[in-house]
This record gives structure tokens, C-alpha cells and sequence, in this order.
């Protein structure tokens, strides 16, 4: 394996972090002033902000960037006329395609009603009682309680990783395995790149990465059809999986297991860390959700409309159309800015404060429509489950006043890089 690839966890995320970073404005004023003057714009907005791209775009195909909650909202319901397959030439490539978001029209729905009920709440919430909640509470933060402090953005780290590579069915006496998997699954996200100096060399780690990731997850596959697939794991419920006479062979559920892996555990890391800044900024919401658990879910889904880690969501699309006046040509992009969206004034009274107790409406943080977030459910249940084990085991936590307060970064993939926290 090359060096890139068995360098360590954190040093992958970091990296990846700072490939999406882009440039440091003030991007919410930023957005808010296109949302006023030019809500839609002929140009790779992202481009400008020195975003790389996960589309494999051809740079002569036209973009345009939305900014309107009401437009965005119209592009993610609509998946026939705001398609989704050019994600095969881009980040899907790493993949053979085989990637749920690169899919459309009747191969995405029959894939997805496939995989669709192993991610419902019903079997997360099983998964709940035997897995995350146990493995979150004992093996991390019950560890941390004679520390006094921490950089809770370590445990943000690891938690995800252990989790969700558990449920997905591989063993869980390997951590040092584990983690190198993660690292991998990192690494492919590094793929696309700005700096077409490095895109080449970051090309060839994410191909080298995603086939030493296939090769493992195969090899479990594998294991767990010839053991009976009788378990409750991710593998052995795709394995059982039918859909209209149909159910997927080991190549099929490798690619697709591999394809997951990538946002499995980032997104989350950012999610929580982002949920925990906001809420330590905040003490008093803090001490309510502290006194009244039935606000946890409120405050996770806050946090995302506050401050999305994926801040952007692209689509083609398949006929000439016009929004806002602006005349779009069948085969251009729009890039849909969900940061922006997030934050409609339209949309969202006092859109600028984080407020857990605003009415609920969709945000898109986890996208929306047909290409939603197949695996949020288990994201949003991983870090509710983490929330209210630091509010049960680490008394009175706050932020560590002799280190620097924590800060939201980056045009994508947005969270934070530390956060320092004390308890008693």
C-alpha cells in the first residue's frame, strides 16, 4: 500500500478538510447578498470559491449556481428533470458507477427500495439498543470522564468509524484494520482535486484506495453469505435483501458497501462536532437540552440547516428550462447552494440564529427527494446517541477557556477542526 494510504486517520481527514476548504470569506454574507441581488448566476460558483468538483464536470458544459431555497428545493424534488448520472464520470468513477447518487430514474428506485429498509428506523433503532449506544458510552466516552477535557473533535473521529463499520458487519476485534479502512475510504473523497498538479497523483491514491477497499469488503461479503447471512449486520440484511424477485450478488454488495463508506463516517464527525460548537456557544440551549431529552433530535436538525457539512448538491439538467428568468440549456449544471437555501429569509424567520425551537421544515443538509441521504437516519441516531451520553457522563461541559474557541470552516465538507471542551 503506498504511504499516502497508511498514513494516519487523522492527518487523511485533515487533508480531505482542506481540499474542499476553498477560500475564507465570510460565506454566509457572501450568500445572502446573491440570495438578494442574483439568486441565479451563470457560473461554477463553487469553482470560484476553489471548490473541487465531484462531478467529472467537462468544462465546457455550461453551470449555473441557485441560491433560493424555493429553487433548490424545486431541483432535489424533481429528479427527472434534474438528473443525477454524471456523478458516474466524477467521484463515481472510483466506484465502476456503481454509486446510489450517480443512479437515475427506475435503476435508482429499484436499487434503492432494495436497500431502502436497512437503513429505516425500525432496524436503526435495534441497532440503537445493541451497538451504537453501548459501543459510544463504554468504549468512548466512559474512558474520557477522569480526563477532565478534551478535543472533543478526537472522539468525533473515531466513534463514526467504529460504528458504522460494526454495523455494517465487519469484525469488531480489529480497530487498527478498521481504521486503516477509514483512512482509505478518506483517501477516495481526496480524488477530485483543484490543482490539476495534483490531480493526477490524488487520482491514482483514490483508485488505489477504493480497490483495497473493494478487496476487503468482498472478502467479508463473502464470509457472511458462506456463515448463512443470518445476522442483523448491514452485509447479511443485503444479502436476504429482495426486491421484486431480485437480490444482489457479492460484487453488487461490495461496490455498493464500499460506496457508503466515504461519507459514512465524515459526515457524521463534522454533523456532531458542528452540533456540539453551536450548542457550547449556546449554554443556555445547552442546559435545556441537558433537562429535557426530547430536544436532542430538534437540536441535531438545527445544527444541520445552521450549518450543512455538504453545502452544495449538483445536478444536470435533462430539458431547456428557465428559473428566475434565467434561461437554462438541456445538458448545463446548477449547482444548488444548500447553505444558501438553508438560510432563505423566505424560508426561515431570523434564519441567521440557531434556534431549536423553529417550526420544523425541511432543510437540506441530507439533500432532499428521491436522492435523499439513504444512511441518515443512522447518522442523526449515532449522534443523538453521543449527545446525550456526554450530557449523562461529563458534568457541566464547557468550552476550555485557555484554548481557541472552536470555528465552523470551509466552502464544503464544513465543520469544525477542534473543539476543546472541560468538564468536572
Amino acid at each position: 500500500m503506498s504511504t499516502q494510504a497508511q498514513s494516519n486517520l487523522g492527518e487523511v481527514f485533515a487533508s480531505v478538510a482542506s481540499n474542499y476548504r476553498g477560500s475564507d470569506i465570510d460565506l454566509h454574507t457572501v450568500y445572502r447578498e446573491m440570495r438578494e441581488q442574483t439568486p441565479v448566476i451563470e457560473e461554477n460558483f463553487m469553482a470560484r470559491l476553489g471548490v473541487p468538483s465531484i462531478a467529472g464536470l467537462d468544462p465546457n458544459r455550461p453551470t449555473f449556481t441557485l441560491f433560493k431555497y424555493d429553487d433548490v428545493m424545486a431541483v432535489m424534488r424533481d429528479a427527472s428533470r434534474f438528473t443525477n448520472g454524471f456523478i458516474a464520470e466524477g467521484l463515481g468513477s472510483f466506484f465502476d458507477g456503481l454509486i446510489l447518487t450517480a443512479m437515475d430514474g427506475e435503476a435508482h428506485k429499484s436499487i434503492r427500495n432494495l436497500l431502502q429498509p436497512v437503513f429505516m428506523p425500525e432496524t436503526v433503532n435495534r441497532w440503537k439498543q445493541t451497538k451504537i449506544d453501548p459501543v459510544i458510552r463504554n468504549e468512548y466516552i466512559r474512558p474520557l470522564v477522569p480526563n477532565k477535557g478534551a478535543d472533543l473533535m478526537d472522539f468525533a473521529l473515531y466513534f463514526p468509524i467504529r460504528v458504522i463499520y460494526a454495523l455494517i458487519g465487519f469484525p469488531e476485534d480489529k480497530p487498527e484494520e478498521i481504521e486503516q479502512y477509514a483512512a482509505w475510504a478518506l483517501a477516495i473523497l481526496a480524488g477530485p482535486q483543484v490543482d490539476p498538479e495534483k490531480a493526477a497523483a490524488a487520482r491514482g491514491a483514490a483508485m488505489e484506495a477504493a480497490k483495497a477497499l473493494y478487496d476487503v469488503v468482498k472478502v467479508v461479503v463473502a464470509e457472511r453469505r458462506a456463515a448463512g447471512a443470518e445476522g442483523d449486520d448491514l452485509i447479511s440484511r443485503l444479502i436476504r435483501a429482495e426486491y421484486q424477485g431480485r437480490s444482489l450478488d457479492d460484487h453488487e454488495i461490495a461496490t455498493f458497501v464500499r460506496s457508503l463508506l466515504p461519507a459514512a463516517s465524515e459526515t457524521t464527525t463534522r454533523t456532531f462536532g458542528t452540533l456540539m460548537a453551536l450548542l457550547l456557544e449556546h449554554p443556555e440551549t445547552l442546559e435545556r437540552v441537558r433537562n429535557d431529552r426530547s430536544l436532542v433530535n430538534k437540536a441535531i436538525d438545527e445544527a444541520v440547516r445552521f450549518e450543512p457539512v455538504a453545502t452544495f448538491k449538483v445536478r444536470q439538467v435533462a430539458e431547456d428550462m428557465t428559473i428566475r428568468g434565467v434561461a437554462i440549456p438541456k445538458g448545463a449544471m446548477v449547482q444548488c447552494i444548500v447553505t444558501s437555501a438553508n438560510r432563505d429569509e423566505e424560508a426561515f424567520e431570523n434564519a441567521d440564529v440557531f434556534d431549536i425551537d423553529r417550526r420544523a421544515k425541511p432543510s437540506f443538509g441530507f439533500g432532499f427527494g428521491p436522492h435523499m441521504c439513504i444512511g441518515q437516519f443512522v447518522a442523526k441516531t449515532e449522534i443523538n446517541c453521543a449527545l446525550n451520553a456526554i450530557l449523562d457522563l461529563l458534568p457541566n461541559i464547557r468550552l476550555d477557556p485557555n484554548q481557541p474557541a472552536p470555528e465552523i470552516v470551509g466552502a464544503q465538507l464544513r465543520g469544525p477542526h477542534y473543539l476543546h471542551v472541560l468538564w468536572d
